[in-house]
Parts: structure tokens; sequence; C-alpha cells
């Protein structure tokens, strides 16, 4: 291992003390959450942010999601707090749900990625909002991977990607969740999921009307500032090949045996009926980024997968089209749509 990079028990009050002393002096720490492995530093230190961006080679138009120990710590950073926003802090806090606010100034445009907003949430960690309590400030912490990467639910994966580029990793664990949070904005008693996740938008609708922006499904133009992490670029993508295919089971199967060569794998679910030696299957959504970087280990180069359904597996498709490119074949017509 390399020195320089250390890794600790997560529910030690030792190792807590050492992660909060390095936040304090404007180092990066990566955290465990319910979700995924974050880069922590101080979110109202511009320098500390910055460390993070060189850390993860991380677009700085990339808005950054502030970390905090309680829903009523969101006054810190926000300049208003909607009663919507409250019952759904209340209703799914601490827990995967980010929600974008108006900004106080005292957030720097480094964190916010150049916007007047920023997205807010409560892990569901006990460990991390003693972290937060103990640094006395909010933390920024996107996922503590190589930007573009698979996201880390294990303190493995960041030591793989980060090791000699961080003092420390804080190891809770195998991540709960294993997805990013669900990232939402407000307009009235209008509810937008900006990134899908584990609060799903049927869970939502029962305080508001939802509607999906359309950067969920959608490559975001590179002349816009995305809204929220994971809108705009490249994310999740191991270092192989991935191409979606649209479709049924039946044509799905005729696009592999006509398209594929014996390397080739295919990525698909459980209950396909599919009899090939060449075959992944996706697991559930909380183990999809470490299929992912298990693709790499095993030094597969070319994968067809099968496409979620965007309804029912919203966040599953999400990742996928972005770990893909959005490089997206319909099986029917064998035409590239995306």
């Amino acid at each position: 291992m390399n020195d320089y990079t250390k890794i600790l028990l997560a529910d030690s009050p030792e190792a807590l003390s050492e992660a909060a002393e390095l936040i304090k002096s404007g180092q990066v720490v990566a955290i465990p959450t319910e979700t995924v492995y974050g880069l922590a530093a101080n979110a109202f230190d511009q320098t500390a942010v910055k460390r993070i961006f060189e850390a993860k080679g991380r677009p700085q138009d990339n808005p950054l999601i502030v970390h905090l120990h309680s829903i009523e710590a969101v006054s810190e950073v926000a300049k208003e707090v909607p009663k919507l926003a409250r019952k759904l802090f209340s209703a799914f806090s601490p827990g995967p749900l980010t929600i974008v606010l108006p900004k106080k100034k005292e957030v720097p445009y480094i964190t916010s990625g150049g916007l007047e907003t920023v997205g807010v949430r409560i892990p569901d960690n006990e460990n991390v909002r003693e972290l937060i309590k103990l640094c006395g400030v909010p933390l920024s912490a996107p996922s503590a991977n190589i930007s573009g990467k698979p996201s880390p639910t294990t303190a493995a994966h960041v030591y793989d990607d980060l090791q000699g580029k961080i003092p420390l990793i804080l190891d809770g664990g195998v991540c709960r969740v294993g997805l990013e949070s669900t990232v939402i904005s407000l307009d009235g008693d209008r509810i937008k999921i900006l990134r899908p996740g584990k609060v799903t938008a049927k869970m939502l609708s029962e305080y508001g009307e939802v509607i999906i922006d359309k950067g969920v499904t959608e490559s975001v133009s590179e002349m816009k500032k995305p809204t929220s992490p994971g809108m705009k670029y490249k994310h999740y993508a191991p270092e192989c090949d991935i191409t979606i295919i649209e479709g049924s089971l039946d044509e799905f199967i005729g696009y592999f045996n006509n398209n594929a060569d014996e390397k080739t794998f295919a990525l698909m679910f459980d209950d396909d009926i599919f009899d090939i030696k060449n075959r992944i299957n996706y697991g559930n959504e909380s183990e999809f980024f470490s299929l992912l970087r298990e693709l790499d280990k095993k030094g597969i180069k070319k994968v067809f997968a099968r496409c979620p359904i965007k309804d029912a597996q919203l966040a599953l498709y999400n990742r996928l089209i972005r770990a893909a490119g959005y490089k997206i074949i319909n099986a029917n017509s064998f035409s590239e749509v995306r």
C-alpha cells in the first residue's frame, strides 16, 4: 500500500477525529455513506473544494452535493427552504435524497458549479453525520472515484482510484444503497427529478406532481450548465465498451447472435432465458457499480447490454446509458437511436 493514503475503520472515534482534523486543515477525505463513498472537504473552503476536483479530475461546472448532519442545518447553506422541501426532508432524511435549493453567499461558486443553487442532503450514516459535527462545517462530497469511472461502493474501490491522491479513506464497509442519491428541484408544488435513485418518482408523488427532467434519459448539451451531478458528462463508465440493445428478449438474442464475436459478453437480467457462456447478470441495483468494475478486472472488452425498463428501472437505466456513452441500438431496426 502507498503509505500516503491510510485506510481506517469509520466507526472508530480516533479515525473520525483524525478525519475531522484533516478536513479542518483543508484536506480531502474519503467517507462512506449509504449511497456511495464520497470525497469530502469543507464546503465553504474554495481551496479545499478545488482539491476535490483535482483528485477526481472532475470538470468544475459539475456541481457538488453538500452533506449536513441534520435537517436543522440546511439553513446554513440554503437561502430559503420552502415548505415542500421541509416536508420532503422530514420524510426521506437522513437518506438518499438531495434537494436543490437557492444557495447562501457563504457557499462558493466552485461548490455549486457556478450556479445560484446548491444540492443538499443528510446522509443515512451515523459515523458520517458525527464527522460533519466534528468538522463544524458542511461537507462537499461527490463520489470518491476518478471522474467518469464507476462510483465506489467499497473502500477498496476508492483506494484503487485515489491511492496517493488523498491522505485518508474511512472504511465503512459496502454501501447499503449502492447508487447515488435521488436529486430533485422544486417549482412550487412540482417536484422535478434531476437524477433518479432509491427515492423513486412514485414515493415522491405522495407530496406533489412529479416530472422527470430530460437530462435523466438524454445527454445534456455541452453548452448547458448541469443542474445536478451526473447529467452532462459521461459517467460510471468502465474501460470496456458497452452498447445497450433496445427490444424484446428475442430481438436482443437475435442481435447478439448476429453481431457478437467470441469475446463479446451479454449483460442480462436474471430471468432472461438465454444459454450462453459469455453471460453476466445485472444482479441488484446496489451491486451495479461493483459489476462495472468487475468487467474491467476480468479484462472484458465488449458488452451488449439488455436495456432496463425506463419507468420501472429508471435509476439503473440512467446509470447504464451514461456508462455506455449513450450508445443505444434498437434491435428491431438495427439502427442506432442515440
